[in-house]
């Protein structure tokens, strides 16, 4: 089942007419709309990963606990647009005093850009997929959603389309607010429709680099939100690895491998003091000895895999240390090289493996780390492990400028949906550092409009003075935040 272009532009065309109709609904019914999916999810979760097991190769917990965090999200987000912190309503009232003159009545809000083009991810069928963090957050923004499926799992997409479509029409919202496509032509066409104003990728750097070059080159070029992959390097200090060696090879083993090592934010770089290496091994094989190998997400992805590391593996200064496989469920693969090499050439550090592999890089002092994490390109996540008394500050300073999220003694991979999370970081990481997870997602799918001396009348709810919506407003640079309103009282959550 393949979406033709004739066909994509109509879909495009009805979720534009669906924009328009629901662009001013008060947050309490938007909120209400995201709440009503979420609620159908649910409902449906047995036979929703009944049939994602039935095309990937993931376990039920793994597909139940994913299923549980997209609804939890939607929830999250309608909670947090019922705040109507997003909506960033500021109004300065006319002042003739004005330090720069007179200054007239201005009133700024956010709104939703339009049509978002949204395309799902193969390894987070739920998670990153038709109901997933960018199709979650472009509707939360109060944008119309064409999601693109992914051909890995298109009988779940499907499904879960017909959910979320039935959803939202049982809870009132306009009719095409969301829609499901397939197929390349649609891909590309999406891309290239002028009503469509933003899209949202999770894939591979070279699928979303693609996408980029191709939204950048419309007459009208648009924003695009990819989250295209990373490196995720872990850095230990020498004291750490003097205190706690064999936990720290152990916990790494154990995020590198989990998921069978198909998590963008998978550590595929150890950055650990030199001469240690038969230690290493032992270590490392006792940390994989109850490995239990699982078959890769589709095929395409087990060739991929097997090319990267066969390509890193015979790149000079590198050599094996956990001698892996390439089986149907292939086990592990650990390879080495020194800080001398990577620095002769830069390239090892930015090869990204995508399944049960990773790198480890001997360093011979402590005072190399911000050198040597200045070779890499930008990251979904760095992380420091170290002691308390460890003076890390121009490492972590560096590498607060090539990530979007650094930690401190832990592991990158379990990336929790919440207010403070940012899941973004510079290019290749990301194409625009913003992130795709947490509250903040929905920002990326509004912009600003001011108005000037508009009668209070003819402005939209977030800016007017009597503010009937009860959003937070910043009236003339003091932030005034209205006492917690219920859905009844708003109007909404019909």
């Amino acid at each position: 089942m393949t979406t033709g272009a004739e066909k994509l532009g109509t879909v495009v065309e009805s979720a534009h007419a669906a924009f328009e109709k629901a662009r001013t609904a008060d947050p309490f019914t938007r909120a209400a709309w995201l709440d009503a999916v979420a609620t159908a999810l649910d409902a449906d979760a047995d036979a929703l990963v009944a049939l994602a097991e039935q095309e990937t190769h993931l376990a039920e917990a793994r597909l139940r606990g994913e299923l549980r965090r997209s609804t939890f999200q939607l929830r999250l987000f309608a909670d947090e647009i019922r705040r109507g912190e997003h909506f960033d309503a500021t109004i300065d009232h006319a002042d003739p005093e004005w330090g720069m003159g007179p200054r007239p009545d201005l009133r700024r809000y956010n709104v939703p850009l339009g049509v978002v083009g949204v395309f799902g991810a193969s390894n987070f069928p739920f998670a990153f997929s038709v109901m997933g963090g960018d199709s979650a957050s472009a509707l939360a923004a109060g944008c119309a959603v064409v999601h693109k499926a992914h051909d890995g799992h298109l009988q779940l997409a499907l499904r879960t389309a017909e959910v979320v479509v039935a959803a939202l029409d049982a809870a009132g919202a306009p009719s095409g607010l969301f829609a499901l496509v397939t197929g390349r032509p649609a891909a590309e066409a999406l891309v290239d429709h002028p009503l469509v104003k933003a899209i949202g990728f999770t894939g591979s750097t070279a699928g979303g680099r693609a996408l980029f070059n191709r939204a950048a080159a419309r007459p009208e070029p648009i924003p695009f939100f990819g989250e295209l992959g990373g490196i995720n390097a872990v850095f230990v200090t020498e004291n750490a690895w003097s205190a706690r060696r064999d936990e720290i090879v152990a916990g790494y083993a154990a995020s590198f491998t989990l998921g069978m090592g198909q998590f963008c934010t998978k550590p595929g770089l150890l950055f650990v003091p030199g001469g240690h290496w038969d230690t290493v091994r032992a270590a490392l094989n006792g940390a994989l000895e109850g490995f239990a190998p699982a078959p890769l997400l589709s095929e395409r992805l087990h060739e991929g895999y097997a090319g990267a590391v066969g390509h890193l593996r015979g790149t000079h200064g590198v050599e094996v240390l956990v001698e892996g496989d390439f089986a149907e469920a292939p086990s592990p693969t650990v390879l080495r090289t020194s800080a001398d090499a990577v620095r002769t050439d830069p390239s090892i550090l930015r090869q990204e493996m995508f399944g049960p592999a990773s790198l480890i890089v001997e360093y011979g002092d402590e005072s190399e780390l911000p050198a040597l994490a200045g070779l890499l390109e930008g990251q979904l996540t760095t992380t420091l492990q170290a002691e308390a008394g460890d003076d890390v500050s121009d490492l972590a300073a560096r590498l607060t400028d090539i990530s979007g999220r650094v930690l401190w003694n832990g592991w990158p991979t379990g990336v929790t949906v919440s207010y403070a999370q940012h899941h973004g970081g510079p290019y290749p990481a990301t194409s625009s550092n913003t992130s795709s997870v947490g509250t903040a997602a929905i920002r990326r799918f509004l912009r600003p409009v001011a108005y000037q001396s508009f009668p209070e009348g003819r402005l939209p709810e977030p800016v007017q003075d009597g503010n009937p919506w009860r959003v937070p407003q910043r009236v003339d640079g003091a932030w005034r935040r209205p006492a917690a309103v219920s859905a009844s009282a708003a109007g909404g959550g019909q």
